[in-house]
């Protein structure tokens, strides 16, 4: 029983590997492309739409609100990047269904190239929303003393995704595997069932976890008003 997708290796040329890993994640993203050029291609600006369109409209919406609910005033910014995120999470886990295929979300090497999107992702937008200085400002508040530990949070955040997302996949795929060898002719679509919704749980919480790292990273530290201010502040109703 094969741990991890990387073990199974379909071609091989000195140390260079082409693994299920490589293999199955191109071919995702394959899919992925031609399916959105496809499906956008005969988009309606008018009254009259199909119902397609109004399905990936409301997709679309839900997505966005809950993006906008994570604490990101601007959702359609953060759609394209947290968007994609789900939907290569989520569809590696429908084409289980599929016979030999192995989801790539069940490789280490995945989930950490996942996780390191959304570690340079998160001080981008926090770059484009505060400026460098305003983003590089936040490692050292409130003091100077919390730059090591802050540093420190970022990396082990990025660890926690990756780590979260392999061990989730990876033991699902595990349990119905050992339950699908012992009793193959009665589990195997109900435990499918099971599999696809925990890949749609672990392609939710991905999104989540990332939608909240970029909240972090862009928002804005208002300055605290100074004793004038504040005075002049209390004074103006007075007058």
């Amino acid at each position: 029983m094969r741990l991890s997708p990387d073990a199974l290796i379909y071609l091989q040329w000195g140390f260079v590997k082409l693994n299920a890993t490589i293999v199955f994640t191109w071919a995702l993203m394959l899919v992925l492309t031609v399916g959105s050029k496809l499906i956008t291609r005969k988009l309606s600006t008018g009254l009259e739409r199909s119902r397609w369109q109004n399905f990936l409209e409301l997709i679309v919406t839900t997505i966005q609100k809950q993006i906008e609910e994570m604490g990101l005033s601007h959702p359609e910014r953060y759609l394209g990047f947290l968007g994609t995120l789900f939907l290569f999470v989520a569809t590696a886990s429908v084409f289980t269904i599929i016979p030999g295929y192995e989801p790539p979300t069940s490789s280490l090497s995945t989930t950490t190239a996942l996780a390191l999107c959304v570690f340079v992702a998160a001080p981008l937008f926090g770059i484009k929303e505060q400026g460098v200085g305003g983003y590089l400002r936040t490692y050292i508040e409130p003091t100077f003393v919390m730059l090591p530990f802050n540093i420190i949070g970022e990396l082990s955040r990025t660890l926690a995704l990756a780590v979260r997302l392999f061990g989730n996949m990876m033991s699902g795929a595990m349990i119905v595997s050992i339950l699908l060898t012992i009793m193959p002719f009665v589990l195997p679509a109900v435990m499918t069932v099971l599999g696809l919704l925990t890949g749609m749980v672990q392609a939710y919480i991905f999104s989540i976890l990332a939608a909240v790292y970029i909240a972090a990273a862009t928002r804005a530290r208002k300055p605290r008003p100074k004793p004038e201010q504040k005075a002049d502040a209390t004074a103006a109703p007075a007058t």
